[in-house]
Parts: C-alpha cells; sequence; structure tokens
C-alpha cells in the first residue's frame, strides 16, 4: 500500500486541514458509501462507471486478485477525487510497462470522478505521485476521457504549465443524443420519410405476432427480474456463439446483476423494454448521472431482427429528450456504428491521453515514446 500526503501547489487556505491523497489496493482503502455518492453527486463530469455500484462490482469480478489501486484525494476529510489505476506490462501489444487508469471491457468512460473546482489539484496530487512512485512505468495511459469536459481542460492546462509531455495518442466520435427538440421533432428530423415509413410497416409486421408493449422499469424490486431476461436474450445471440454474451462467465453475470440493482437503488437505472406477448424481445440499459446519461448495454431477438426491433425500441428511447434532468445521452457505441449512428446525429469525442511521469530521465523518455505514439496517430488519422 502507497499513500501521499501533499499540499498541491497553489494550495494556500490558511486553517484548513492539507490535502490527503492517499493510493492504495482497493480492497484496504474502499471509501464509505455516503461520501462515494456524494462525490459522484458533485462531480463536474459524470462517469457511471467509476461510481460506487458499478466500480465495487466491476473490481470483484475483473480484479478478483485486488491488483487494481484506488486514488483518492481528500480536502478538509471530504472526498473529492477518486479513480481506479493499473500498472501493464504491455501496451497495446508492445512490451512497454505504464501506468493507467484501469477499464475492463464493459467500462466505456475513464474520467475520474472529480469535485466541481478540484480538477487541477486532483491532477497535480496525481501526477505528483506517480513521479514519485513510477515503478516500471514509462508513462500515464489515460483511456475513455470525453475530449470537452472540466477534468480534460484543467489536466491538458496543468501539463502545459509544467511543461510536462503529454499527447492525445487516440481519438474517436460515439454517437451522442442531444438536442432542445420534443422527441417526436427529433425522429422526423433524424430520419428521412421513407426510413420512417419502413419502421412504420416494420412495427406493423412485428405486431402481428402479437400484443406489443413497451415497458420501463426503474424499481429495484423488479431489477433483477429485467437482469435476468436480458442475460437469457443476450446468451441466445451471436454474442454467445462469440464467446462473450456475460451469461458465459458467473462472476460477469454477476457484476451485471450487481451493477444493474445498485444503480436501481440510487435512481440511476432505466430499463427500456419491448415486449411481444409479454416476452422481452428487445433491451436497453440505460445510467441515469444527470446531466447525463449512458446507454449501457442493448439486446435483441434475433429471430425478429428483420422487424428492427431494436431500432424500434431506440425510437422510444428518444423521449430521453423530454427528461428536464437529461440534456444528453452517450450511447457508448463503437465508432461508426451501423444504426446508431444514422439515429443519433450529435457526436462526442473521446480521447486516450498518454503524459510523462517520473524523474527528469524518465520523463525525456517518456516523452519521446508520446511523441512517437503521437506521430502514429496523426499519421492514421490523416490516412
Amino acid at each position: 500500500m502507497t499513500a501521499v500526503d501533499m499540499v498541491a501547489p497553489g494550495y494556500d487556505r490558511a486553517g484548513e486541514v492539507a490535502p490527503h491523497f492517499a493510493v492504495a489496493r482497493w480492497r484496504e482503502t474502499m471509501p464509505a458509501d455516503e461520501e462515494w455518492d456524494a462525490l459522484a453527486a458533485a462531480a463536474s463530469e459524470p462517469n457511471p462507471f467509476f461510481e460506487r455500484w458499478f466500480l465495487t462490482p466491476s473490481l470483484a469480478s475483473f480484479d478478483p486478485e485486488g491488483r487494481v489501486v484506488l486514488a483518492q484525494l481528500r480536502v478538509d476529510g471530504r472526498l473529492v477525487g477518486l479513480a481506479p489505476l493499473g500498472r501493464a506490462g504491455h501496451y497495446y501489444g508492445r512490451p512497454l510497462p505504464h501506468l493507467s487508469l484501469w477499464l475492463h471491457a464493459n467500462a466505456f468512460c475513464g474520467v475520474p470522478l472529480i469535485a466541481e473546482g478540484f480538477e487541477t489539484l486532483f491532477w497535480s496530487s496525481l501526477l505528483g505521485w506517480a513521479d514519485r512512485q513510477p515503478g516500471m512505468a514509462a508513462f500515464l495511459h489515460l483511456p475513455g476521457m470525453p475530449e470537452d469536459c472540466a477534468p480534460m481542460h484543467a489536466l491538458t492546462a496543468l501539463a502545459t504549465q509544467t511543461h510536462r509531455g503529454h499527447s492525445v495518442v487516440e481519438r474517436e466520435a460515439r454517437a451522442l443524443l442531444a438536442s432542445d427538440l420534443s422527441p417526436a421533432d427529433y425522429f422526423t428530423q433524424s430520419l428521412s420519410t421513407k426510413k420512417r415509413k419502413e419502421l412504420r410497416r416494420q412495427e406493423r409486421r412485428l405486431a402481428e405476432y402479437g400484443t406489443l408493449e413497451v415497458v420501463r422499469t426503474t424499481d429495484p424490486v423488479q431489477v433483477s427480474r429485467w437482469a435476468d431476461d436480458y442475460l437469457a436474450l443476450e446468451a441466445a445471440s451471436w454474442k454467445s456463439r462469440a464467446g462473450s454474451a456475460l451469461a458465459d462467465s458467473p462472476p460477469h453475470a454477476q457484476f451485471f446483476r450487481e451493477s444493474l440493482s445498485g444503480a436501481a437503488a440510487q435512481d440511476r437505472f432505466e430499463g427500456l423494454a419491448l415486449h411481444l406477448d409479454g416476452r422481452p424481445i428487445a433491451m436497453l440499459a440505460t445510467f441515469l448521472t444527470p446531466p447525463g446519461a449512458f446507454s449501457f448495454k442493448t439486446v435483441y431477438d434475433e429471430s425478429f431482427s428483420r422487424y428492427s426491433p431494436g431500432v424500434l425500441l431506440q425510437k422510444e428511447n428518444l423521449d430521453l429528450l423530454a427528461r428536464e434532468d437529461i440534456a444528453w445521452c452517450d450511447s457508448c457505441a463503437a465508432p461508426d456504428h451501423p444504426m446508431i449512428d444514422h439515429f443519433w446525429r450529435g457526436q462526442r469525442s473521446m480521447v486516450a491521453l498518454n503524459l510523462a511521469i517520473g524523474g527528469q530521465a524518465r520523463r525525456t523518455l517518456g516523452k519521446s515514446l508520446i511523441a512517437f505514439e503521437s506521430r502514429r496517430f496523426h499519421r492514421s488519422s490523416a490516412e
């Protein structure tokens, strides 16, 4: 376990307790539920994947050895920053030790939870710790960062001001739902007349098989059944044939159930489903983190694929636009997704950032590696 107390540059609030920055293995240092939830509510940029109800089952499922560490910043005893970190020996298939924000295949955003106004202090503390405790790491890798957010702006400004080598080494545009239009008007403007007519035809044909019903689930009592239905539907899809269905792994299925139940208990979950004669044929899990939301998982019954049940469900999902507490929704979808990119017209830029860490010699090496990676990225982006 490593813990560091430090006063970040510029922190001179007389009479107050100095900031305490600690890094330790997650099993040894989990914050109290109340303070973790309070931090999530105060964060300048929402990230459900680092909230208590998601990160705790994630760590139990995807890091059973307990190697991941939690970086936590407290000011006057209040938790104002949190991020999971891991050490890796390979970097995109190449043997290159580095320190990284910790994500797994089912977590789609890597921005730390930082209370508004404490962004620079958190990054200064984290980088100071990384400089003192680099281990074998050549640099710090920050994947899954929203490019236009307060934590990212604070980090790049700090790195520039302190002459720390840094560069964006990956960028992707994800579909984003954000508009002042009503759900009906957005639907009309997003899809062509021909496509809307086709969807109406598909819905009529689908209704010939039985009664269609859109069901929304937010009640924690009902979420367990919702999760079981989702896992069963996914297990019957191509994901199971590819070996990537959550139900293929008991720990992963448990992670899914616990994260949805935890989100529902915090009023952070909406399960949307299209039912045919009472059974789901398309399902979508969304995490609600005002002012944003995140489409977490979606699945549909492939035997009805000719009727586009997933698209029909996304039409109903446009009701998010009518919520006063939700200004945008991140699709969490891969770039150029064949369905959602033609439906949701906004985009959210997500980047990976590398920063030099350590003493002067290590930073010089890290800066060279980052510059090389940056050139590779810009060349591939230009092609």
